[in-house]
């Protein structure tokens, strides 16, 4: 949530969690852009290949590749 969003979907299936997520929304507090850079820093390694998001990266699950004619 320290990203630039305008909604943020989260996943409510008992009164609990919702008590949960209403604490994280008052207590939160974003990062500072160094904590960011760090992050961002740790994790481009994994992030640069894609291996880790293929239904963003590759084809393999994008049925508009096999199916162009879907597209209009």
């Amino acid at each position: 949530m320290s990203l630039p969003t305008s909604t943020v979907i989260t996943g409510i299936d008992s009164m609990d969690v919702l008590r949960q997520d209403l604490g994280a929304v008052r207590t939160f507090k974003p990062l500072e852009p160094e904590q960011m850079t760090a992050i961002l820093h740790r994790t481009a390694p994994a992030a640069r290949e894609g291996r880790y998001e293929l239904f963003k990266t590759t084809h393999y699950f994008d049925g508009t590749a096999k199916h162009p004619e879907w597209l209009g």
